[in-house]
């Protein structure tokens, strides 16, 4: 039976053993967002640079990722974000949409249009969220629907202060399609509309994605994935007039937002 003083001893020694662990669940969690931001595959050479941890620590993390499937090893030695990720990137979607739908539904009262919201997953536009205006001529965006960025409001929201260079990367990669005749077909007319976008504080899609439709949009700032929120309604009723009053409310909405998400969880 061990004695009072070993007792003493191992009980002062759970807290350095549970700090240990949230340092490693800290490293691992880092190291799965530096993957990300380097298009989801990367050497541990690469990590090790950017991250400033030693290559043996970021093997064994790295190991541990892959033995949980979060991580997949590549033929050429390269790691790669794994298949599991998938199922709780999906959730986490979901999750979001539920958080925003009643900030969505403050909206909608206030503006009378039907509220979105949306992510930029990838190089594609993903619709998370939505409350319906409660007019009888309204918009519907099918939750889930997947855009490309150059033809909507929240897709030049979303991309407003990513690097010119990594723009036009992202625009050859998906072409640019004519949606509509007023479609914004190349990347310097797309460049300049998201000069305008920083200029103005708020995007616009003026019959870009769908003749008759016209989206106001802002970006969420500081949320924890790029997001944006956008009110759209038919042309006739979100003019240039009416956009002077529902950008400041669309921006209001954005920056409460902004506040719950990022105090989901407790401190």
């Amino acid at each position: 039976m061990p004695t009072s003083s070993a007792s003493t001893t191992d009980a002062s020694a759970k807290p350095t053993a549970a700090s240990g662990g949230v340092q490693s669940l800290e490293r691992a969690f880092d190291l799965l967002e530096r993957m990300a931001d380097a298009g989801g595959e990367v050497g541990l050479s690469e990590l090790s640079a950017a991250s400033g941890l030693p290559l043996p620590t970021i093997h064994r993390l790295m190991r541990t990722l892959v033995a949980c499937g979060y991580v997949r090893q590549q033929p050429n030695r390269r790691y790669s974000l794994g298949p599991r990720l998938i199922r709780l990137g999906e959730s986490a979607s979901r999750l979001l949409g539920t958080w925003a739908r009643p900030y969505l539904a403050r909206l909608v009262e206030e503006t009378g249009e039907t509220a979105n919201m949306a992510l930029l997953d990838g190089d594609e536009i993903v619709y998370v969220a939505q409350v319906p205006s409660k007019h009888s001529m309204r918009m519907f965006t099918e939750v889930g629907r997947r855009v490309l960025p150059h033809s909507t409001g929240v897709g030049k929201a979303l991309l407003a202060y990513t690097p010119a260079d990594e723009v036009r990367a992202l625009l050859a990669r998906t072409g640019m399609p004519a949606a509509t005749e007023k479609t914004i077909t190349t990347p310097e007319g797309f460049l300049d509309a998201l000069e305008q976008v920083r200029k103005t504080g708020y995007a616009v899609d003026d019959n870009e994605q769908e003749i008759g439709v016209r989206c106001l949009a802002v970006s969420v700032p500081n949320s924890p994935t790029a997001a944006a929120i956008s009110i759209s309604g038919p042309a006739g009723r979100v003019t240039e007039a009416v956009a002077e009053s529902f950008v400041p409310i669309l921006q209001g909405v954005a920056a409460e937002l902004s506040v719950a998400l990022s105090n989901q969880s407790p401190a």
